[in-house]
């Protein structure tokens, strides 16, 4: 059976990109304690205390639900804190949390290092570039 269907379709070599990309992001953040994406919570909240739990989902475009599951692990961790202002959740790191700021910024340097390396400078940026546009077309409704 010819199979070349697969390479020629966005679905199949975009999941394949997100194995890879993420299996590389799961190993530089290993020394962290952290998964890629807590640990990319923890730096935006790092970077802007009582940042809404709305706001974050957007930025890591994530469900709200998705995203509560997150905060609820990393406050079990202690790692952020939630703070209810009328229907708005925000969200603070901790103290713990905000000792990880410098783990965490190594652990993302090393990933944009490591993939740059494999890829190449304008590989890497035209493909960064290319898919946030190509993801916001496809979003559009």
């Amino acid at each position: 059976m010819d199979q070349s269907f697969l390479h020629n379709c966005l679905f199949f070599t975009t999941n394949r990109l997100s194995r890879a990309i993420t299996k590389m992001a799961e190993e530089e953040f290993a020394p962290t304690g952290l998964t890629p994406m807590y640990g990319y919570i923890i730096r935006l909240a790092n970077g802007e205390p009582g940042i809404s739990q709305k706001e974050l989902s957007e930025k890591l475009y994530v469900t709200p639900s998705t995203l509560t599951r997150f905060i609820d692990k990393l406050e079990a961790k202690r790692l952020v804190e939630r703070k209810v202002h009328g229907k708005t959740v925000l969200i603070y790191p901790t103290s713990k949390g905000a000792d990880l700021e410098d783990a965490l910024r190594l652990a993302s340097k090393s990933l944009h290092r490591r993939y740059v390396t494999l890829l190449g400078e304008d590989l890497a940026e035209q493909l960064t570039v290319r898919l946030e546009s190509a993801s916001e077309r496809l979003e559009k409704p």
